[in-house]
């Protein structure tokens, strides 16, 4: 019998944290779907599409791994994946508080769905999304890839170009 998991976000952008989770579940399981889903509660940088492209291009070197897009509640499509196992990455407690919520409803929904959770390693505890969204125009490319895969990074700078900091010089 295949071990079959579905990790699902937003993943606007993939992150090194995301990137960490998939590559811990890829070892866990034969086959890992990363179900790429809208958060209606955000204003995404990217398309779906894009990152679906993005994941793809990321996550090439773990084995076993399929991107799909999908709408909806998150247990149906693992469900519609023939699949009986969600993967959730949690950063803290507060993420943790969310999740459990979560959890409850979704075995409310599909009691026969299980959900995985796997601890970020602490040098991503930190990493989110959002926090991508505000440092890419202010960090510099190696600072950068300290959050995200390197890769991805011609493609924030295209959604989020770098400011242009001016030196200001004072006179003696």
């Amino acid at each position: 019998m295949t071990r079959r998991a579905v990790y699902t976000g937003s993943f606007d952008p993939i992150t090194l944290g995301h990137l960490n989770v998939i590559e811990r579940s890829g070892r866990l399981m034969d086959e890992l779907i990363v179900g790429v889903g809208m958060n209606v509660d955000k204003q995404s940088l990217f398309t779906a599409e894009e990152r679906v492209k993005l994941i793809e291009r990321t996550t090439r070197h773990v084995p076993g791994v399929q991107v799909k897009l999908f709408t909806g509640l998150a247990v149906h499509f693992v469900r519609e994946c023939d699949a009986r196992v969600i993967i959730r990455g949690v950063r803290s407690l507060t993420d943790m508080e969310l999740e459990f919520t979560m959890t409850l409803a979704n075995r409310k929904l599909d009691p026969m769905i299980e959900t995985v959770f796997l601890m970020a390693d602490d040098e991503f505890s930190h990493v989110s999304s959002t926090l991508i969204k505000q440092i890419t125009p202010l960090a510099g490319d190696e600072e950068l890839a300290r959050f995200v895969p390197a890769a991805i990074i011609p493609d924030l700078r295209a959604k989020l170009p770098q400011a242009k900091h001016e030196i200001r010089r004072t006179k003696s």
